[in-house]
């Protein structure tokens, strides 16, 4: 296999690239999340829930741009199907982000009776960019046909996406907060988290009834058994993140850690499954990650470059989260 770049080159690049979706979905997740949760707290949690986010929601995007970048100069015909057949609700995910990027700035420095305004376009920003995740995981998993079954189901997977990432920012609002909030934020949390394992359970079973392509790599034997304990260990994740979320904050703020790390271990469970069923396509039961490919050739340039560049991210992202270590002050980002 290795002496063949064909062959090995576009299962790197794959890799890479459901890598940093997955980092994505996880820290980006938390701060859209944050953001969802913004109609429920007050304008003094409002502030401290947008410090918690503030030092770490631009490079956590930055992850959605190398998936794509990585999905452009290693899958370009990939690119073009999938980002063709998504396009609406690609153009929804931008617009989604700019207003957050607009709000998060605006209501440091707009007129304080313009906060509530901005405070609501940030909190439509974030929803907005979550549902439209959803929406394309959705008829990704169905392959991109947009039947009037599929696009049901795409919106049930936005709203259960949607929901997900509300369960990650509770879990880091209870991470980076203390007091009042905190208590708030367990309880948002302990709601997103029904809401999430619905979801989660619905795309579970859907998807191995999307092809029977899929439904054999599942339910063949020995993989059944094999696989099994996947689906074990996210339902034991989901469970015991439901009874640590009723009995949070504990005393000296012990575990507060917790809830982020065993949410965080859901959504690689459920990514580890979505990955297994769909490999080796990049468009499901269309096109494989080695039709799709770039020359091997240009695979080789680019992946020096990317060798160079995830470190830096990676890097960089490690030392923001370093520095701004410890609970998030209430007034780091207001007036």
């Amino acid at each position: 296999m290795f002496d063949d770049p064909a062959l090995w080159l576009p299962f790197v690049f794959a890799g890479l690239m459901g890598f940093s979706i997955l980092v994505y979905v996880i820290l980006d997740g938390y701060d859209l999340g944050v953001g969802i949760l913004f109609a429920f707290a007050d304008d003094a949690e409002q502030n401290r829930m947008i410090s918690s986010i503030g030092p770490f929601w631009d490079a956590n995007e930055t992850w959605l741009v190398l998936a794509v970048g990585l999905l452009l100069v290693a899958f370009p015909v990939a690119h073009g199907m999938i980002l063709g057949a998504l396009y609406l609700p690609v153009a929804l995910l931008l617009l989604g982000l700019i207003m957050r990027g607009v709000a998060f700035e605006f209501r440091i420095k707009a007129h304080a009776k313009w906060k509530a305004t901005w405070n609501w376009t940030f909190f439509a920003g974030s929803l907005l960019s979550a549902l439209s995740q959803g929406f394309m995981l959705g008829l990704y998993v169905l392959g991109l046909e947009a039947s009037w079954a599929n696009i049901a189901f795409a919106c049930l997977s936005a709203v259960c996406v949607a929901a997900g990432y509300a369960l990650l920012g509770g879990a880091w609002l209870i991470f980076k907060t203390d007091g009042a909030l905190q208590k708030k934020a367990a309880n948002w949390a302990r709601v997103a988290l029904v809401a999430t394992g619905i979801g989660f359970a619905a795309i579970s079973l859907a998807t191995p009834f999307a092809s029977p392509r899929i439904f054999e790599k599942w339910f063949a034997w020995p993989q059944i058994a094999l696989l099994s304990p996947l689906p074990l260990a996210a339902g034991a994740c989901f469970l015991g993140l439901f009874v640590l979320l009723g009995r949070l904050p504990l005393k000296d703020d012990r575990y507060a850690w917790a809830p982020f790390a065993t949410a965080a271990g859901i959504f690689i469970a459920a990514f580890a499954g979505l990955a297994y069923s769909f490999y080796p396509y990049v468009v499901p039961d269309q096109l494989t990650i080695y039709e799709a490919a770039s020359a091997p050739e240009s695979l080789m340039i680019m992946l020096y470059g990317a060798l160079l560049v995830v470190p830096v991210i990676a890097a960089y992202s490690a030392l923001s989260y370093w520095i701004f270590r410890g609970k998030a002050a209430g007034d780091l980002y207001d007036h």
